[in-house]
């Protein structure tokens, strides 16, 4: 329950607080006096949208916090722990608006606004004045029987299974897409797959090609320089070795003398050996020297032809090697997508099988959960002057020619919340047959039944708090009092929290609130004040009789209370 709610700076509110207690709160006031800040306030705090314009005047922020009592709601302390919150007893929800965004705490910890809104959705159920109006939408009628316990389970077993088949669905999609795209560059890939593997790339290693390319053709100018080492040799004219023998005999001489000449004779000793080596390699590998004109144009044809594929495809050769890697395996994959695309396919209509169960098994629950509130709402409309309503849950296959799965001969639609188009008709007068909710003229009718269902739901979601903006629109006299008498029975299983115009509500109310606009200095300000006993008597008389309170319309407020507390 709402222990209490503190706003500052939010509207035509300086600074309030105030406390809520259990069972039936109920809010009245003159229009204008603002009511709807006080719901625009509760707004804030369970996470919706905030706008900078309700802060106040002249202030930096405004702030909305309240204080709710919980029970051990495993769901919310799951939710608290994961988001570091630590969970207690006394939970208070804030929210601070700012000119520059704004800041959402949790007890004190600072959490993403939509923590604070999933928070929110656990502890209090917020009815605004068009709420109603969500029952009018046929796409709306899905959620009202999800919110049943029973169905969570069996929804989240078949949403794991769909998520399966849409992914393998996206899967072959990207294959057939790449089939195409791939059939259209086929040709092309097979062209350049030829182009390369006649390069013969694999087998190219540039070094040896530049190396074999410079021996050949740099032949005859080896073959020359050989050759004029050889002659050095044999030449009279200067003959090398000649000259380093004359040179290694005077050194022998000199050193027997000196024996400092040691040295340059070891030097020339190793000098006559580097010579003859030098010279005896010349003559071997002149031998070798290949002359080779036609291998040589081989080769820069080669070079030309490699030179040629890296400017074309703006790559070097490793890369072009591993090109054509890449594109050998993209035409293997092209010739394999049918084996490919059978395999996908025949996990789709594996998964579809599983699917349909799951979808089966959801839709059945789904039918047993619309008759079981058919029922409970005729009782509860029965208690709020709607005696003869007949209620029609339909639950029924989407039919598509383009479904997932086939149902007794029907292609059967799937998606993420299921394979069923539920819509809710009713009637609400005796021999009638029932018709779409949209088709129901009157508004105090759609609101009886709104809050038939809200009677339902918050015992069975077991919400903690209830609040009415209002519920009671198109509604007067005894069925007000009825409405009222269905809320304060509601109010023994959730806190209620209600604004209304209607004395036979107000009346039933546990504790009686009044919203006003008082005039302090030069500003005007929004007060909520908790009525006495007494008060609360003339706040009914004043709702049944305006402004001017007479002393019969006191007794008639005196009686009406006492009615509807005796009788509850």
């Amino acid at each position: 329950m709402i222990k209490s709610l503190y706003i500052k700076d939010f509207a035509l509110i300086d600074e309030l607080e105030v406390g809520f207690e259990e069972g039936l709160n109920i809010l009245t006031g003159q229009t204008g006096a603002g009511k709807s800040i006080i719901i625009g306030a509760l707004n804030m705090i369970l996470g919706e949208r905030a706008d900078t314009e309700v802060i106040r005047r002249g202030a930096d922020k405004a702030i909305t916090e309240a204080t709710i009592k919980v029970d051990n709601n495993e769901e919310l302390r799951s939710l608290l722990e994961e988001n570091e919150v630590e969970f207690s007893e006394y939970l208070i929800l804030r929210r601070e608006i700012r000119n520059t965004g704004s800041r959402a705490f949790i007890n004190d910890t600072p959490v993403n606004i939509s923590v604070l809104k999933s928070a929110g959705d656990l502890l209090v159920d917020l009815h605004g004045q068009h709420d109603h109006q969500l029952l009018l939408k046929e796409e709306n009628h899905l959620g009202v029987i999800d919110g049943f316990g029973e169905v969570e389970p069996i929804l989240k077993g078949y949403q794991a299974e769909y998520k399966k088949i849409t992914e393998l669905q996206k899967e072959l999609r990207a294959l057939k897409k790449r089939e195409h795209e791939l059939q259209e560059k086929t040709e092309l890939y097979r062209f350049q797959v030829q182009e390369l593997q006649e390069a013969q790339l694999d087998k190219i290693d540039l070094e040896q090609l530049e190396s074999e390319m410079n021996l050949l053709d740099n032949a005859e100018v080896l073959d020359q320089k050989a050759a004029a080492l050889s002659e050095m040799a044999e030449s009279d004219d200067g003959n090398i070795i000649q000259l380093l023998n004359f040179l290694k005999l005077n050194l022998e001489d000199l050193a027997r003398i000196e024996p400092e000449f040691n040295n340059y004779l070891e030097e020339i000793n190793a000098a006559r050996v580097s010579v003859n080596e030098a010279i005896a390699f010349a003559e071997r590998y002149r031998n070798s020297i290949e002359f080779n004109p036609n291998r040589l144009e081989e080769l820069r044809q080669r070079q030309s032809e490699l030179n040629r594929l890296q400017k074309k495809y703006q790559r070097n050769l490793p890369e072009l090697v591993k090109y054509l890697h890449e594109i050998q395996r993209e035409l293997s994959l092209a010739d394999n997508f049918d084996l490919e695309i059978d395999k996908i396919e025949q996990a789709i209509q594996k998964q579809s099988e599983i699917l349909k169960d799951h979808a089966i098994n959801l839709h059945d629950t789904r039918k047993k959960i619309g008759e079981k509130l058919a029922v409970q709402i005729q009782t509860e409309l029965s208690k709020v002057g709607i005696p003869h309503s007949k209620l029609d849950v339909r639950v029924d296959w989407l039919l598509s020619d383009n479904g997932l799965i086939e149902i007794e001969g029907k292609t059967i639609d799937c998606t993420e919340t299921g394979c069923d188009d539920v819509r809710m008709f009713i009637s609400t007068n005796k021999g009638e047959e029932p018709k779409p909710l949209a088709k129901i003229a009157s508004g105090g009718e759609i609101s009886r039944v709104m809050l038939a269902l809200k009677s339902i739901l918050a015992k069975e979601q077991s919400l903690p708090v209830m609040i009415f903006d209002e519920i009671d629109t198109g509604i007067s006299g005894e069925i007000s009092e009825k409405v009222g008498a269905s809320m304060r029975k509601l109010s023994e299983h959730c806190q209620i929290v209600a604004i209304t115009h209607q004395p036979q509500i107000a009346s039933q109310a546990h504790r009686h609130y009044k919203v006003a606009k008082v005039e302090e200095g030069e500003r005007t300000v929004t007060r909520i004040i908790p009525l006495s006993d007494e008060e609360h008597i003339h706040e009914i008389a004043s709702l049944m009789s305006g402004s001017q309170i007479t002393d019969s319309a006191l007794t008639s407020a005196r009686e009406l209370i006492e009615k509807n507390t005796f009788k509850n």
